[in-house]
């Protein structure tokens, strides 16, 4: 389940926390691949902790407190940079049309980052905004409630995309161009990517129609359609919102990391 690719790149920004006690003695600690492995059983699968399989030998209590440290660290993070940078020097990264787009996902859940979702008659929700590259390749990411604005998003999206590797040149965080829908049709949101020297293309309201939205957006709508295919982002389980910032981390890692291996 966890390839020597993604273990070799998950080293790297990882060090080990190797616990000894003074007096000697006690368990020996869960293998960090081995609780790796773990949970990236439960992103897609959705099963709560306690239902985690024995074949991974660890306790489930061993797992999730690996999995709320690494949350509070914030290290999936590091992990997605690493694969990006990978992706970048490989050439595998096309800056040339960026999209965005915002995912919603219920939940019953209260907690930070939630609120009533306009679209489902009030019911609590969080929602998910990435932007990707030409290929669906997750750049940005962040969450927020469900009520928030999708024109909201997408100044901290723009600036939240680390400076990644190319393969010739510096190193490169702007897209050439982005590409939105009716949501984002603000003039001051144009204005703030034309300073920046992003061209962009979004879709005006009771102007253009709807149905030539997805011609260069499919990839975005690709993109969302695989975080949704992993039960854990299908609904919003996780009270912490670094926890469910952590699962959508973990599966972003993974989509880079499948196209690496390809």
């Amino acid at each position: 389940m966890v390839s020597d690719e993604l273990w070799l790149l998950f080293r790297r920004v990882v060090p080990p926390t190797e616990v000894r006690r003074p007096q000697g003695g006690g368990r020996r600690r869960a293998g960090d691949r081995e609780t790796l492995a773990a949970i990236i059983f439960v992103a897609p699968s959705g099963c709560t902790w306690r239902q985690l399989p024995p074949v991974f030998g660890s306790a489930w209590p061993a797992v999730y407190r690996r999995f709320a440290l690494w949350s509070w660290a914030r290290v999936w993070a590091r992990p997605h940079r690493v694969v990006l940078d990978e992706l970048g020097i490989r050439g595998e990264l096309d800056w040339s049309r960026c999209a965005i787009a915002p995912s919603v996902c219920p939940g019953g859940k209260r907690g930070p980052l939630t609120g009533p979702n306009p679209t489902d008659r009030g019911k609590s929700g969080s929602k998910i905004h990435l932007i990707t590259d030409r290929n669906g390749l997750p750049l940005s990411l962040g969450i927020s409630g469900a009520n928030m604005h999708d024109s909201l998003g997408l100044e901290p999206l723009v600036r939240g995309i680390p400076p990644i590797r190319s393969r010739r040149g510096p190193r490169r965080r702007r897209p050439a161009k982005l590409h939105a829908d009716k949501g984002y049709d603000y003039d001051h949101l144009r204005g703030w990517l034309r300073k920046r020297g992003i061209l962009h293309r979004i879709a005006r309201k009771d102007i253009e129609s709807s149905t030539r939205l997805g011609r260069h957006r499919w990839v975005v709508k690709r993109t969302v359609s695989w975080l949704a295919g992993c039960r854990r982002l299908h609904r919003r389980y996780e009270r912490k919102a670094e926890h469910f910032l952590t699962f959508v981390g973990v599966v972003s890692a993974l989509i880079g990391c499948r196209r690496l291996i390809r």
